[in-house]
């Protein structure tokens, strides 16, 4: 039995399921100020550092399950596409739901997903997929689970997955339990109206190399990797300084920083390992000469090419004419 089997049971146990024909769960995609890379235990992905996430409200994961007779077979469709069970993705989400039929027994499910963002390549799709399914077969077998417990399982399936199961700012705290029982997702009380996030999709394409892989290529042979922890403890403090008083100016230094040095260990790694594209590197470039001349705008980057700009809602209009073809996101 597999580590995260121990972890879902310890919370699972508790609980006396009521199984429903049906249930429907949307979770949010969020976008990390402070970053998730590197992992202190793989099975039970538990990180090596706290990281800082706001969520896109709107956009992430739509999954719906139903019941199916005992002699049927799990079935997946996502993205209106059915998959296949040799597929990777199709074994993911079979895994995840395992972790709840290991506790309550046998019981096969049609899946329906749809993301709303693109899916691995970058925005955080595995995040809210996996939140969104966690609290999917929460509601399917009526479990009354904590917003802790909530984030604790949907951890076991995707580590940022944790923070998606909330809307609005979140820290996941990185914890020191062996088990993983410390190491959840929590919302934070403050609410920023004017902030906006702009999603540049620069390709819809997935991405060569997985988060999971890179996090573990990277761990084990960039030297710059071992001041990340260091840096990151003190990015969310900054973080949550820049959100408690709405200093954007803060804000988002602090989060252009992270993401930048995330990628530079990433580039330090051998074989280097690199997300971007060229149009990645352009954006950065523009970005970096609108700045200079006086418009507020930052980026963020997570394991992917694309890019998310942060902004506030006075240059909004700025933002749409020098960047048409960004989505632009209302975070509260």
């Amino acid at each position: 039995m597999k580590p995260a089997n121990y972890a879902a049971k310890a919370i699972l146990e508790k609980y006396t399921p009521s199984l429903q024909g049906e249930y429907s769960a949307f979770a949010p995609a969020n976008i990390a100020l402070c970053k998730y890379w590197g992992k202190r235990d793989v099975a039970l992905n538990l990180p090596v550092n706290d990281s800082l996430s706001v969520s896109l409200k709107n956009k992430g994961t739509h999954t719906t399950l139903k019941t199916l007779p005992a002699t049927a077979t799990d079935s997946v469709i996502l993205n209106d596409l059915p998959i296949t069970p040799d597929s990777p993705a199709y074994q993911k989400i079979v895994t995840h739901i395992d972790l709840f039929r290991t506790v309550f027994g046998p019981q096969p499910f049609a899946v329906k997903t749809t993301n709303t963002v693109p899916t691995a390549a970058g925005v955080a799709s595995s995040a809210s997929g996996f939140a969104a399914l966690t609290t999917a077969l929460t509601g399917i077998y009526s479990l009354p689970l904590t917003a802790q417990e909530l984030s604790v399982l949907a951890r076991l399936g995707s580590g940022s997955a944790c923070r998606s199961v909330f809307n609005g700012f979140v820290r996941w705290y990185q914890g020191s339990a062996v088990d993983g029982s410390d190491s959840y997702a929590a919302l934070l009380p403050q609410q920023w109206s004017t902030l906006r996030i702009g999603l540049l999709t620069l390709t819809h394409q997935q991405k060569n190399i997985s988060s999971r892989e890179g996090m573990l290529r990277t761990t084990e042979t960039s030297h710059l990797y071992r001041q990340w922890s260091v840096q990151a403890a003190e990015d969310i403090l900054q973080l949550e300084q820049a959100i408690s008083q709405q200093d954007f100016e803060l804000l988002g230094r602090t989060a252009e920083h992270n993401a930048m040095s995330m990628h530079a260990t990433m580039l330090s790694a051998w074989p280097p390992l690199c997300y971007w594209i060229s149009d990645s590197i352009a954006v950065l470039h523009q970005v970096w000469s609108l700045r200079k001349e006086g418009l507020d705008i930052y980026v963020t980057m997570d394991a992917g090419p694309n890019i998310k700009l942060l902004f506030e809602q006075q240059d909004e209009k700025k933002i749409r004419r020098f960047f048409p073809s960004a989505e632009i996101c209302c975070l509260f």
